[in-house]
Formats: C-alpha cells, sequence, structure tokens
C-alpha cells in the first residue's frame, strides 16, 4: 500500500510539472545595466511591465527562464526590462506586435523565445551635477512627472549615483515634452527655489535637448530649508511693502485734512493691496501651501480691486469733496466690482473643492484650471488698462482746468508717480502674456520665465506702498489736497460722464452794471418781439459788450491797493467776492484782457513783490524761501517754478546777475 502511494505521488507530480507552462529565453541583446532585470507581461497579469511575480530567473548557463500557472491554456505576451520604455523590439529597434502562446494537442508546455533587440523609444537622460550640501548621505533620489503620474517615490525612476558624484536617470517617453520634478521618496521631500520656497515644475522638450544629457541642480530641498534661506530678500522687501502699509493705516486717519473722504477711500486701497501682498508672500511657503492650498487663489482678487478703488480715490480727491453728492456714492459705482464678483464665482468651485484634489490639481497642472487662471488674467489685464487710461486722463482734466480756479500749485505728482508704476506693471504683465504666445510657437521653459515675471510685477505694484510712506513722512500735504472749484469738469467714466458742477456765488453790484452780460446782469424785461423792426439780442447772448479795459483797471488798482496774492490759498472766488464781480467775469477779464490764466495772473504779482522785497536792505536778512512764502507761493516747488517761468532763469540765478550789474 506504501508502496502504491509512493507511486502515485511521483506520478502526480510529473503531471503536475508536465501541465505548467515554462518560458526560457535564451538569446537576448545586452539588458540595460540600470534595469532591474528581464520580466514577461501578458493579458494573465494585467500587461504590468515590472510585475515582480513575473520576473525571469537567470541561471548559470546565462539563459532566463520562468514558470507560469497550469491553468493558463492561451495568452498574449511580451518581454520587458521592467517598464514599457524598455520592451522588446525589433533587431532594428522597431515596434513588434505581442507574442501568442495557445497550448497544443500534443500538451507540449515548454516556450523557447528569443529576443531579436530592444525598442528604441525616445530618452530624456537626466544627470544631476550638484544637490543641496545639508542632502542626507544615504538619501534616494526620485525623478516624478507627467510620465509616472508624478509618483515620488516611482522605483523605476531611481537616480543612481555615479562614481563621479553624480546622479543619473533615463527616462523613455515619447511626449515632446515633460514636465518634472526630484524628490528623495516623498512630496514632503521635494526639491524648491533656493530661498527653499516652493519651485514650479521643471520642463524639458525634445527639440531642446536631442540626444544629449540634461544636466539639472537641484538648489534646495523645501523641508530641509534653513532659517536664512526661508527668508529671501524679495521675501523681505515684499513684507517691508505690507510693513509701509501698515504705518500708512495708521497715519493716515490722523491727519487734518479738507478731504477725509478720498482719504478712506485711499485707507481701503493700501489696507487691501498690502493684505493681499502678505498673502502671496506667506502662500508661497511650503507648509502654508501644503495645509491651505487654497490661499494661492486669494492674492488673484487685486486683480479686479484695485483699479475701482484707485478711480474712485482720485475722483474723490479732486472733484467736489465738500459736496453732498460726493459723500454719497455714485450711481453706477457697485457696477465698477461685478469682475471682481464674477471672478469670484468662477474660483467658487476650487474654493469647495477637498484641498488634497485642488493640491493635484495644481502640480499636474490641470488643463482647466491653468485655461481659468489664463483667461481671468487676460480680461484682468484688459480691465487695468482700460482704468489707467481713465484715471490719467482724469488728473490731466484736473492739472488743466486747476489753472483757472486756484493761485497754488498743486502736489499732483505723486499721482503720477503712482500711474508710472501701475504702468510698469501694465507692461510686465503684457509680457507675460506675450511669453504665453510665444510659447505655442517656440519652444521653452515659459513655467519659470512666467514665474519670475510675476514675481517681478508683484515686488513693482509693493513699491507704490513704499513710495506712499515716502511721501507721508516728507510731504504730509498731500494727503490734505485743497481742491479748487471749476465752475464744470467733466471726466468720463465707464458707465456715465461725470459732471461736477459748483454753484455760482450771489451776483454782487458791480461797477457798471450795464457792462455785464444779459444773463447775469439785473433782471431783463420779459421777450417781446420788437416794435421797430430791430433784432434783439438771441436769448443767453451779451446784451452789452465786456469793457474789459475798464474792468483790467478795476483789477489792477485792487491787486496793487489789496494784495490779495498774499494769500497762500487765493481763487478766482475769493479775489471775484473782494472785487464784488461774477467769478466767470473775472475769469473773462484775465484771460483775455490780460492773455493769463488766473494762476499765471497771480504768480506774476507774486513774483514782482518778491523782487521789490529783495531789492529792499532790510529783506537781506531773510532767505530766498522764507520771502517767497511772506509773498503767497505755498511751497519751494511752486516758488521756482513760477519764477523761472515769468522771468526764465533761477531766483539765485537771477538776484546774482542784478547784483554785478549795480554800480559801483
Amino acid at each position: 500500500m506504501n508502496r502504491f502511494g509512493l507511486f502515485l505521488a511521483c506520478w502526480l507530480t510529473v503531471l503536475s510539472t508536465w501541465a505548467q507552462v515554462r518560458v526560457e529565453v535564451a538569446e537576448y541583446p545586452t539588458l540595460s545595466p540600470s534595469g532591474p532585470g528581464l520580466f514577461i507581461a501578458g493579458d494573465f497579469n494585467d500587461w504590468n511591465p515590472g510585475d515582480p511575480r513575473f520576473m525571469l530567473r537567470r541561471t548559470p548557463d546565462g539563459r532566463f527562464t520562468i514558470t507560469l500557472p497550469d491553468s493558463l491554456r492561451q495568452f498574449e505576451y511580451k518581454f520587458t526590462q521592467g517598464s514599457w520604455q524598455l520592451t522588446e523590439g525589433a533587431a532594428d529597434g522597431r515596434s513588434i506586435g505581442n507574442r501568442v502562446f495557445q497550448r497544443g494537442t500534443n500538451g507540449t508546455v515548454l516556450i523557447r523565445d528569443t529576443i531579436a533587440g530592444w525598442e528604441q523609444r525616445p530618452a530624456y537622460r537626466f544627470v544631476v551635477t550638484e544637490v543641496p550640501a545639508n542632502t542626507p548621505q544615504d538619501a534616494t533620489l526620485y525623478i516624478a512627472g507627467t510620465f509616472n503620474k508624478w509618483n515620488a517615490g516611482d522605483p523605476r525612476y531611481k537616480l543612481r549615483r555615479q562614481q563621479d558624484g553624480t546622479y543619473r536617470v533615463t527616462v523613455y517617453s515619447d511626449a515632446p515634452v515633460l514636465t518634472y520634478k526630484f524628490t528623495r521618496g516623498s512630496w514632503d521631500a521635494v526639491e524648491g527655489r533656493e530661498s527653499g520656497k516652493a519651485r514650479p515644475n521643471r520642463i524639458v522638450t525634445r527639440t531642446e535637448t536631442g540626444n544629449q544629457d540634461i544636466d539639472v541642480n537641484i538648489q534646495s530641498w523645501e523641508d530641509l530649508t534653513s532659517t536664512f534661506q526661508f527668508y529671501s530678500i524679495y521675501d523681505l522687501l515684499m513684507l517691508f511693502g505690507c510693513f509701509q502699509g501698515l504705518l500708512l493705516l495708521i497715519a493716515i486717519p490722523s491727519i487734518q485734512n479738507y478731504n477725509r473722504l478720498a482719504n478712506r477711500w485711499l485707507v481701503v486701497l493700501i489696507g487691501l493691496a498690502s493684505l493681499f501682498i502678505l498673502l502671496k508672500v506667506v502662500g508661497g511657503y511650503r507648509g502654508v501651501a501644503n495645509n491651505y492650498a487654497k490661499l494661492l487663489l486669494v492674492p488673484d482678487f487685486i486683480w479686479f480691486l484695485y483699479a475701482p478703488l484707485f478711480y474712485f480715490y482720485i475722483r474723490r480727491l479732486l472733484f467736489d469733496p465738500g459736496s453732498a453728492s460726493a459723500e454719497r456714492p455714485t450711481r453706477w459705482w457697485a457696477y465698477h466690482f461685478i469682475p471682481v464678483a464674477v471672478q469670484f464665482l468662477a474660483y467658487l468651485p476650487y474654493f469647495l473643492m477637498e484641498s488634497k484634489v485642488f493640491q493635484l490639481k495644481l502640480v499636474n497642472q490641470d488643463p482647466l484650471l491653468r485655461g481659468l487662471f489664463l483667461a481671468t488674467g487676460f480680461l484682468a489685464l484688459v480691465f487695468n488698462l482700460t482704468y489707467w487710461f481713465i484715471c490719467r486722463r482724469t488728473i490731466r482734466a484736473y492739472k488743466a482746468h486747476y489753472q483757472t480756479s486756484i493761485s497754488y500749485e498743486q502736489n499732483l505728482q505723486y499721482l503720477s508717480t503712482v500711474l508710472t508704476i501701475q504702468a510698469v506693471c501694465l507692461m510686465l504683465w503684457t509680457f507675460l502674456y506675450g511669453l504665453v504666445a510665444a510659447s505655442r510657437f517656440i519652444t521653452f521653459d515659459v513655467l519659470a520665465l512666467a514665474e519670475r515675471n510675476v514675481d517681478a510685477i508683484w515686488l513693482a505694484f509693493s513699491t507704490i506702498t513704499y513710495f506712499l510712506g515716502y511721501v507721508a513722512v516728507h510731504q504730509p500735504e498731500i494727503f490734505k489736497l485743497p481742491q479748487p472749484r471749476p465752475a464744470q469738469t467733466p471726466v468720463s467714466g465707464f458707465f456715465e460722464d461725470v459732471v461736477h458742477p459748483l454753484p455760482e456765488p450771489a451776483i454782487l453790484p458791480a461797477p457798471d452794471q450795464r457792462l455785464l452780460t444779459a444773463e447775469e446782469g439785473p433782471a431783463t424785461p420779459a421777450k417781446t418781439a420788437p416794435t421797430d423792426g430791430t433784432s434783439r439780442p438771441a436769448p443767453g447772448k451779451s446784451a452789452h459788450p465786456l469793457d474789459l479795459v475798464q474792468f483790467r483797471e478795476m483789477v489792477t488798482v485792487y491787486m496793487t491797493a489789496q494784495k490779495p496774492y498774499k494769500n497762500p490759498n487765493l481763487t478766482i472766488h475769493e479775489l471775484a467776492g473782494g472785487l464784488k464781480m461774477p467769478p466767470h467775469v473775472l475769469s473773462k477779464v484775465i484771460n483775455e484782457g490780460f492773455g493769463k490764466n488766473f494762476f499765471d495772473f497771480i504768480n506774476e504779482y507774486r513774483v514782482e513783490e518778491f523782487k521789490q522785497r529783495m531789492d529792499d536792505p532790510r529783506s537781506k536778512q531773510y532767505t530766498l524761501l522764507s520771502l517767497a512764502f511772506d509773498v503767497g507761493f505755498n511751497s519751494k516747488t511752486a516758488f521756482n517754478r513760477a519764477f523761472k517761468k515769468l522771468t526764465n532763469q533761477t531766483p539765485k540765478d537771477y538776484f546774482h546777475m542784478a547784483s554785478e550789474e549795480q554800480p559801483l
């Protein structure tokens, strides 16, 4: 009985061995030294090219063998070196079809195959020439990218250290462009920028590399960044801009000024700008980006907020700050903020998305998300360009008009400087989209250039608070700018033509009432048809011509006797009240009778008074600037500019020449 059992067991063992499928590879080309070995992949293992269960064993005589399950009756297969980048092909490197096995009727289960060659797929050969000094000695480096679904620790893409100290890995891919990064096995240990912050994905193209090695320098590891590296010069400049903004938020409301409403808009503008700059800096750090990835979206809202806020600030600063209507927002003010509301709705799905999912979309450069950023950014560029031209036109219109109403120089240069900084940002922004457009036709690393460009835009934008902080300390009067009172100042807006009419003061008796225009003079009789057949003046036309000679003489006598120009804040309305003359009549007398605008007319008297003071020996003890203030100038700049305009010389040059011409 025991003999029969032993015989039966031996027979079953033979049958089992006979039923299994044995694959043998006796002839094959040289295997890659960086490959893990020879594998078989087929429909029996879901075509996994590096399945460790189906790795062939090498025999002492150099052959490779593997035994497959006896349940396989028919299957398709191929040999690989652990990945589809290293798969068998024809002798000339061309691709070949799948091998097919079907069990025969004679029960043959031994498959002898020959591998003619390896499929020649395009290869990207990466050579890491330098790693950070704080890289652990036992660290294992990996490459992750679009070619392996961003698997940070994929063993197939482990870099091998060479004797020369470099790290090498070859990625086989037909893709014309690869996006990738280096890690130490996980996304918590990923490469960063020199400052230690997150760096954009690397990009390499087939046309850029050809068959050459791709040399790479890993600048830092995000998780091993030192405190010194953590704060780059760029970050410190941006953070200092936020600090300047905070100081302005405290200083501006405390200034006693004539236009608190405009300064409220300025405080809101600076506060939001400083907040978004801070979020931009903080959101770039690894810990914040990993835990609060959606915070990266928030700074984008400055795109559609800054321009309308700056526009409202200019309007409130320059036009009708004291009127009751200025205290109320314009009827169309809310329409200026429709774009930022639309942007919020477009971003809302990503705010509601799970953080890890959103992070993957950012890392993998999800086409929909990237398209949203590009489209929103382009619309924001057009939006800001439009507002920039409107603001510039508003300031120019104001500058051209205020000289007809006031005698003091307005310090609007800081607004022009802010517009210049904004123009720099807009030019960089336009250049950014030029890069994006050029990348469609020329192959280059557009992401790296785009990131530097965006950093430059934010840095230029932060200098606005630097500048305002400087002028707030050295020229605080710019925040208490008194306004002229133009009769009408039209400024085109988006949805309306904003016209700011100011009421004329009551008409005071003039020296000769017959010389006033019909519409401003005493009440005229009801308009009736003439009985003598003569024609009457058309409504609104002058019944009597204005006697410019008489009015000019009256103005000259008053200016000489009363010297109202010594008032540094003199306006045409105040001078008209002293002359008991309607402002519009006085304006016409100055423009047509003296051939000047009100601003130059008053400054001419001030310059002449200044000259007389300098000729007085008693004035030698005073400085030029103190005398300039005494005759009505409100600043050194205004004095120098007016003096040179009227004499073609600076005050020092003028009086130096005058002293040389005096007889001995």
